[in-house]
């Protein structure tokens, strides 16, 4: 039997953040670091209080930074995104505000490097379930909110190796693949809603991504100069909020690679993200 998505149904409550001068709530999820903590701290930026998720406790410490660059509410939810009980603990609590949600990053995920034949199955597995799973159930939790009083953001974070075969990294490009694509569907599904869907497009970007994935020493993406994530997730948001369909975030050389990337066929794309993610391409 195919596994339907429950849809919980917690208790709304009255929250005491309601009260702060009606300021709007979003949720970031994989904030603890990197683009994630980044979007956090846009939203704090720009008068959100901010429900940040991650698997880590690292995700109270970036709070309490958070909380002190701002004067919102930041509220930490540590949780595993990649089980159903941790999507539905993450739903439970922004239910539990009391407020609707107004904007939403769907940015928690991970990747691995290496020969797929060498990588356990396990660590595969786990890239699917945070990256395309957990993204699909909170959407689908999320988004049938917001059509119902037909208002609300989403930010989904793709990548421009979505546009490409990753050789070295097939499972992780092939789930970002899912990500551009799900989006787009969605941006069409919902066209003449008021709710908007934008993807973010980076490319390799100075955040532990490379050093969690085993790429950081040995392969010549993980040795490269890379982009902000400052720098990215403010172009992130300022798209998200202009109601756009997709940014690509970065610095002007990841802009050149995602649109010479358009004109090259597929097996050109594979063989030099080889190049890029191959273990001993950084030597």
């Amino acid at each position: 039997m195919t596994e339907q998505p429950a849809t919980p149904q917690p208790t709304r409550v009255t929250s005491p953040n309601a009260a702060l001068e009606g300021r709007p709530l979003a949720v970031v999820t994989g904030a603890s670091s990197g683009i994630g903590l980044e979007l956090a701290r846009q939203f704090v930026a720009h008068h959100f209080d901010v429900i940040v998720a991650a698997d880590d406790a690292e995700i109270a410490v970036a709070a309490a930074v958070l909380r002190a660059e701002g004067e919102g509410e930041v509220t930490p939810v540590q949780v595993d995104l990649r089980t159903r009980e941790g999507v539905e603990d993450l739903y439970s609590a922004i239910s539990a505000d009391g407020r609707p949600l107004d904007a939403i990053a769907l940015n928690a995920g991970h990747g691995q490097g290496g020969a797929f034949v060498d990588i356990d199955l396990a660590d595969e597995l786990s890239i699917i379930d945070l990256n395309i799973t957990s993204t699909v159930r909170l959407a689908k939790l999320v988004l049938r909110d917001m059509v119902a009083r037909d208002e609300g953001r989403v930010l989904v974070t793709s990548s421009i190796a979505s546009t490409m075969p990753g050789s070295f990294q097939a499972v992780y490009n092939a789930s970002k693949s899912f990500l551009q694509s799900f989006t787009e569907a969605l941006q069409n599904e919902l066209k003449d809603t008021g709710v908007t869907l934008t993807s973010l497009m980076p490319g390799p970007t100075d955040t532990d991504f490379f050093e969690r994935a085993d790429m950081a020493e040995d392969t010549k993406v993980g040795t490269s100069k890379k982009d902000d994530p400052a720098q990215v997730a403010r172009q992130g948001f300022d798209a998200l909020m202009a109601g756009k369909a997709r940014v690509v975030g970065g610095g002007l050389r990841t802009k050149v690679q995602e649109a010479a990337g358009k004109a090259m066929p597929d097996k050109l794309k594979a063989a030099m993200h080889r190049q890029m993610a191959e273990p001993g391409s950084g030597d």
